[in-house]
């Protein structure tokens, strides 16, 4: 083995959105267990098209002992791939980040009103949004726990309209994780104000500690209001939350 370049994967960093793994031209990355990981050091050349692509700059470049590039080895690994099961190497397309804002349309009065969705952004997944984005610059936000949109009949109405969002759920994901993640959000944009929805129950207002901890963290002062919504759909308390910032 020689030295020489080769990609670096940062797996704290990466969300396993798939992107880098769609650019990469020799297929050298997969995502396994939520996470990009490098297959194999000979299909990899080195030259970081994959850098580009990730939102989280979790992908570099480092000069290190690492078995040679192999153009041939890495054409048969293509052609398996083709032949195997389709996009095997390649995440889901419906990851990729999507600006949804358009003009909302009106239907012909003759025929029935249409509920339109007042989703402006894609993805929604705090896992999986970029705090680059655009849809985050001057904008208020909603932290919103997965459960509510199911149980508001009128949660886009209500509350999604003319907001970006940001979908998790405390009790099954990993909260610091979502707290750092906030953080960045926090960091890159000049947020509006930033409001959590989420259920009655006990383990669902763990998403106010993240918002709560993710403020005084990022140093930035933001409106902050808290909503808990009961079983029922209907909103119970709304509460204007103030936080020390500490950054």
């Amino acid at each position: 083995m020689a030295q020489r370049n080769i990609v670096k994967i940062d797996e704290e960093k990466c969300t396993g959105c798939g992107l880098c793994a769609k650019a990469c031209a020799e297929a050298a990355i997969e995502i396994v267990d939520g996470k990009a990981r490098l297959i194999s050091e000979i299909y990899c050349d080195g030259l970081g098209a994959c850098i580009g692509d990730c939102p989280e700059d979790a992908i570099t470049i480092e000069k290190r002992e690492a078995a040679e590039f192999d153009e041939e080895a890495t054409k048969r690994h293509m052609a398996a791939l083709k032949d195997s099961a389709p996009q095997a190497a390649f995440a889901c397309p419906g990851l990729a980040a999507q600006d949804l804002r358009k003009e909302k349309g009106r239907p012909p009065d003759n025929e029935p009103a249409e509920v339109l969705s007042q989703l402006g952004q894609w993805p929604v997944q705090l896992k999986l949004v970029s705090p680059a984005a655009p849809y985050f610059a001057d904008a208020d936000l909603l932290l919103v726990a997965d459960c509510v949109p199911f149980a508001m009949g009128d949660f886009h109405q209500k509350f999604l309209k003319d907001h970006s969002v940001a979908v998790g759920c405390p009790k099954l994901d990993d909260p610091q994780f979502y707290v750092e993640k906030l953080v960045a959000i926090l960091k890159a944009n000049k947020l509006n104000s930033l409001t959590v929805v989420h259920m009655e129950v006990p383990c669902c207002s763990g998403l106010t500690g993240i918002a709560r901890e993710a403020i005084a963290r990022s140093g930035v002062q933001v409106p902050f209001e808290d909503v808990t919504i009961s079983l029922q759909g209907q909103v119970s308390h709304t509460e204007t939350v103030g936080v020390q910032v500490t950054g």
